[in-house]
């Protein structure tokens, strides 16, 4: 009998310490670098885990770096990220690096890449303790992969909002009117072709191709003096999310180029929570 009870009682200090343990973790933010979500040494990304995270309501942010999708790093968006974990405390961020644009990792390896970092993340979710209401927010190249992802696929998660950085909307329209003479190149390689060799390809890496009435929320942010990503991409696909009914805010800073600091950043960060809290609930 004593043995039976010294047994019972061992298996209850277990469990209770288990238990514990477990929510001592969940009670505490947890950084991790580096983290795989597939087998490429590209295929990486840094998790930031809040405190008093929950499974039923703790929001997820993914960042996708820019760089003409052929260079960049995750490492980019760091000061991103520090302004995004103090006005948004709450939020799980995920900052993910992708397969760069160069031979053999031509276009689409960097949508697929998105794809599946996603797709690892949602799969996460009980060990992380996250919800599935997913952000995507991206910069330039990064921008046109979020719209992407965000227009294009609703499984395994349809995201709550997209915020998107200057990103180009339509591949065909940027490559047929470049706004410097490097663009028509850099896309003739990332995409392996022209609007002409390559029509089906640029047309299913164009997000405006995939906006519908049950697109999410959408903020687009561009600079009006930028001679990387044309304003007219953003100026039509905020056309296009109008026609289509779809909630989203259009922020233009006329005297901006392809990217800004300042004043205007800090600008850009209060439009962007106060979007992410009237449409990320």
């Amino acid at each position: 009998m004593r043995s039976i009870l010294i047994s019972i009682l061992f298996l209850s200090f277990t469990f209770s310490s288990c238990k514990k343990d477990d929510d001592t973790e969940q009670d505490m933010s947890v950084t991790m670098m580096n983290v795989s979500y597939g087998t490429n040494t590209q295929q990486k990304m840094d998790v930031y885990l809040p405190a008093n995270r929950s499974a039923t309501t703790t929001k997820v942010i993914i960042m996708i770096h820019g760089g003409g999708w052929s260079t960049g790093d995750k490492a980019d968006f760091n000061e991103y990220v520090d302004s995004l974990k103090k006005r948004e405390p709450t939020y799980a961020i995920f900052n993910i690096n992708y397969r760069l644009a160069n031979s053999p990792d031509i276009f689409p390896a960097q949508e697929q890449d998105v794809k599946a970092a996603i797709e690892f993340i949602y799969n996460k979710r009980a060990e992380y303790k996250i919800s599935d209401k997913f952000v995507l927010i991206g910069a330039s190249a990064g921008g046109h992969l979020a719209l992407l992802q965000g227009y294009k696929y609703s499984t395994p998660v349809k995201p709550k909002a997209i915020i998107d950085f200057f990103g180009p909307s339509d591949l065909i329209s940027l490559y047929n009117n470049p706004p410097n003479p490097l663009v028509q190149p850099l896309l003739a390689s990332v995409l392996g072709g022209t609007p002409i060799t390559s029509n089906a390809l640029y047309t299913q890496s164009s997000p405006i191709n995939f906006v519908s009435s049950q697109s999410p929320a959408t903020m687009i942010l561009q600079g009006g003096a930028d001679i990387v990503v044309s304003p007219s991409q953003s100026a039509s696909l905020d056309t296009k999310l109008i026609t289509s009914g779809v909630t989203h805010q259009y922020v233009f800073y006329p005297t901006e180029g392809h990217g800004w600091v300042g004043a205007n950043l800090i600008d850009s960060f209060n439009k962007i929570q106060a979007f992410l809290a009237a449409n990320v609930q």
